[in-house]
């Protein structure tokens, strides 16, 4: 089965358990007058004072890092957010970008105002002498670039190990990613919304407590492979000093070719009747239309052969031609039980042991004999956990390891394998039939504070996740991480888990040279 089909069937199972998480967002207020709060909770930046609120840490929602792109700035290039005078009031998110039903994590809604960010920093007593000196953590969120915010990621354990932590909403999908010549330069916008946020951080940075000169850009997923385009976009040379990328192996994936693009970009117009008068009919439509007419499972990503990205993450990282910085990069040991959990949570039923061979031969095609007798089904507990690892190790182990190599040749970089066996479920769901362990996105309970769907991390694994978030600021701070880096440590990948922190035996654990070979 397809990852559309299964995603389409477990958002309906989602739906009808009422787990749509249609977060609402709450009004923006606007410019305020001072009131009688204590200053730490007002700060000034660059286009106007802005009050949060403060407890363990100190807290600013919904900040503007550009205009609205709205109206004649739809499907335009980010442009600087006006100036306010008085004091505005940062202490609820904005809107989420424009999206469609599709999946859990997503909040559906046909908003276009949305460029809008949040900042988690200590608060003025816990920053003492090192106000202007904490680094700064730019979290870029995943959905496959269709779908999320900001907020949902909370930034609290981070800054209470002393990083300044930045979330941001910018466009996505068809709003963010539409490749048609009528609107020239509408296809890498998502990423050049995130280079405008990331303008903001260093103009801003400092006023939190932040370091403008140790900006650490980091994303999981579709927000990792925003960190791969950052890596090789030009655009953003200088805007950041580190990154992290979770589960987004960037030699596999990161970006489309103009021509893939326009194809898609074709098929929406199509659709909406805008063959004739492309761009004035696209600006009529309403963005419901533009929704529904894009399609609630595409994979949008930016076109390179473009001034914002001339090569694609893997040629930018073969060649050297990309910003070369520290770089932690990790995986999950389990990515795809989630893909296969959700194909059983849809069906109502766990995969058959007659079933796993006919989906090995639609997911590998002529060496589909090779991977059955690498991945026979007497080694696994059950035919979901067969079809999970043979899918796993081909689709992210192997091309992560491979990116890690490419990184390594040019740049200091940390590969890690986060490998909790003992992961939070996800809130609400019936438990299937085999444990999901580190699947994708279950590291995110370990880093944010409540990220959407999961329960919470067990008791048992506080010191594991102090330890994890240790390990991020740490390597926000300086680069490095209390393991050695990949290459002089001879492809080291270091496992990430409540019982074990150790050398990785990553390469035989994935059969990385079986599926190196294969292809």
């Amino acid at each position: 089965m397809t990852n559309t089909k299964i995603v389409a069937k477990w958002s309906a199972v989602a739906a009808s358990m009422g787990l749509g998480l249609a977060l609402a967002a709450p009004t923006l207020a606007h410019a305020a007058p001072v009131g009688t709060i204590a200053d730490r909770t007002v700060v000034a930046t660059t286009n106007g004072k802005v009050r949060g609120t403060a407890g363990e840490v100190r807290t600013f929602q919904g900040i503007p890092y550009a205009a609205p792109p709205v109206g004649d700035l739809r499907w335009k290039s980010p442009q600087p957010a006006a100036r306010w005078t008085g004091i505005r009031e940062a202490t609820a998110p904005a809107q989420a970008c424009a999206q469609p039903e599709g999946i859990p994590i997503g909040i559906p809604n046909d908003n276009e105002d949305c460029l809008y960010l949040n900042v988690t920093t200590p608060t003025a007593k816990q920053a003492g002498k090192q106000a202007g000196k904490r680094p700064v953590i730019v979290w870029i969120h995943g959905g496959s670039l269709m779908y999320g915010a900001g907020h949902q990621y909370g930034g609290t354990s981070l800054a209470e190990q002393g990083a300044v932590v930045v979330s941001m909403n910018y466009r996505l999908g068809v709003m963010g990613f539409l490749s048609d010549p009528s609107q020239p330069g509408a296809d890498g916008l998502g990423l050049e919304d995130q280079q405008a946020a990331l303008r903001w951080v260093k103009a801003n940075a400092a006023a939190f407590g932040g370091d403008p000169d140790n900006v650490t850009i980091a994303g999981q997923s579709g927000g990792g492979y925003s960190v791969c385009g950052h890596l090789a976009s030009p655009a953003s040379a200088g805007l950041f000093h580190r990154a992290v990328v979770q589960s987004a192996p960037c030699a596999a994936g990161g970006s489309r070719t103009r021509a893939e693009a326009e194809a898609d970009a074709r098929r929406v117009i199509a659709a909406l009747g805008c063959e004739t008068g492309t761009a004035d009919c696209l600006r009529d439509k309403p963005v419901s239309e533009l929704l529904a007419a894009y399609g609630p499972y595409n994979e949008p990503r930016p076109v390179t052969d473009t001034e914002l990205m001339p090569l694609s993450p893997a040629e930018a990282l073969r060649t050297g031609r990309f910003n070369r910085v520290p770089v932690l990069i990790g995986v999950n040991h389990d990515e795809e039980r989630g893909r296969v959990i959700g194909q059983e949570l849809a069906s109502g039923a766990p995969m058959k042991p007659e079933e796993y061979e006919p989906a090995i031969r639609q997911e590998f095609g002529s060496t589909s004999d090779a991977v059955l007798a690498r991945y026979p089904l007497t080694r696994y507990g059950s035919a979901g956990e067969a079809l999970a690892a043979a899918l796993t190790d081909s689709a992210w182990s192997t091309p992560t390891l491979e990116t890690a190599r490419l990184l390594s040749r040019w740049t200091p970089t940390r590969a890690y394998e986060f490998s909790e066996r003992g992961t939070p479920w996800f809130e609400g769901f019936p438990k299937p039939s085999f444990e999901q362990h580190a699947a994708h996105m279950t590291e995110l309970p370990y880093l944010f504070d409540h990220p959407p769907l999961f329960e919470e991390v067990p008791a048992d694994q506080a010191r594991f996740r102090t330890r994890m978030l240790r390990t991020w600021t740490h390597f926000a701070a300086t680069g490095k991480t209390d393991w050695p880096d990949f290459r002089t440590g001879r492809d080291y990948v270091q496992t990430l888990s409540s019982t074990t922190w150790k050398r990785a035996d990553f390469a035989a654990d994935h059969n990385t040279t079986f599926w190196q070979n294969s292809h």
